[in-house]
């Protein structure tokens, strides 16, 4: 029997063990509810603010810098709704960083941009889309493990990448889309991506919380053969899932793209990390069954954050890969703990 939802749970409500998730757990006035585990990463945002603005006053607290962690966080943070999802299913994607990659320089080749802004846009997202169905169809119909299918997907599309560039940058002459970039594209302050991570993040929310499909993936995650006796047909699920995924890269990298103004078979490095780190220490099970778009977004922007403080401060990046590596560790023992208690 479903339990009914406590202040302590994350947005989306953790599947049952033997079967699917209904409506009845109570639901919150305004949909949402920031929990104790969102709190604290709110309190953790605070802190890094404050460290920020300690070390490199000028610096961090200057309008231009803050604005910049936003877009950066905007980038991966995209690609972190989709992360979210194929987590909370039960799945893991290693391959977004390559995809983004992927379709940032199909994205910009001469030919392409020979169609503008429509044809640049257009190509990041069916790349993305065509990555997503790939990974789809070899983990829900070919039987794979999603480590293993797309481990492949990574290496293949980074190759690809390669391929595409010969290791050169693609530089994008569409003035279009390079006026998106800039500041004077600014709308009230707020440059255009963090909007458009705003509408995606509103977006994905709804359809985990509020849909069907969200429910489905989330009795998906929390037992997929309760779910399939429940009627969901489990396989779709995973392939709509992994398409999704594959949607956010491809959003991702036409942000990347405007963001930089070039194409480079070396973008979207180590996003799969950033992402899976996001996703887990904003309250995302590991092993399936509950997920959150809330959490995942504050932990898109402790993770900006501290990168922005290493990098102000002239830290190292192994240095940074180190926390992160650090804390997803800590998410993981944490979640371990909490379940083992709720036992």
């Amino acid at each position: 029997m479903t339990q009914p939802a406590t202040p302590a749970q994350q947005d989306a409500p953790a599947a049952p063990a033997t079967s699917a998730p209904d409506r009845s757990g109570a639901r919150p006035p305004l949909g949402f509810r920031l929990d104790v585990r969102n709190l604290s990463l709110l309190g953790v945002l605070a802190v890094l603010i404050a460290v920020g603005g300690f070390t490199k006053p000028d610096e961090f607290l200057a309008t231009s810098n803050l604005q910049l962690v936003l877009t950066q966080a905007s980038v991966i943070g995209v690609v972190t709704v989709g992360m979210t999802f194929v987590i909370t299913s039960g799945g893991i994607d290693l391959s977004v960083g390559a995809i983004v990659a992927l379709a940032s320089v199909w994205a910009t080749t001469l030919a392409t941009q020979e169609f503008g802004f429509a044809g640049i846009l257009f190509t990041a997202v069916v790349v993305g889309l065509g990555c997503g169905l790939v990974n789809g169809l070899l983990i829900a119909y070919g039987g794979m493990v999603p480590f293993i299918a797309t481990l492949a997907m990574l290496a293949s599309a980074r190759g690809l990448a390669l391929q595409i560039t010969d290791g050169r940058t693609q530089m994008v002459t569409v003035e279009s889309v390079l006026d998106l970039g800039v500041r004077d594209a600014y709308i009230l302050g707020i440059p255009p991506l963090v909007l458009v991570f705003a509408a995606v993040t509103l977006v994905g929310w709804l359809i985990l919380n509020r849909t069907t499909f969200g429910r489905r993936t989330v009795a998906v995650g929390g037992n997929a053969e309760a779910a399939r006796l429940a009627g969901i047909d489990v396989r779709r699920q995973r392939l709509y899932l992994y398409l999704l995924s594959g949607l956010c890269c491809g959003i991702a990298a036409f942000m990347l793209i405007v963001l930089a103004g070039s194409g480079q078979n070396t973008n979207g490095n180590l996003y799969e990390l950033d992402a899976i780190a996001a996703a887990i220490i904003g309250g995302t099970l590991l092993s399936g069954g509950r997920g959150t778009i809330v959490g995942s977004v504050l932990g898109v922007l402790v993770f900006t954050t501290i990168t922005n403080i290493f990098a102000l401060n002239n830290l190292e990046s192994a240095v940074q890969q180190i926390a992160k590596g650090a804390i997803i560790v800590a998410a993981v023992l944490v979640q371990h703990r909490t379940l083992r208690g709720a036992d």
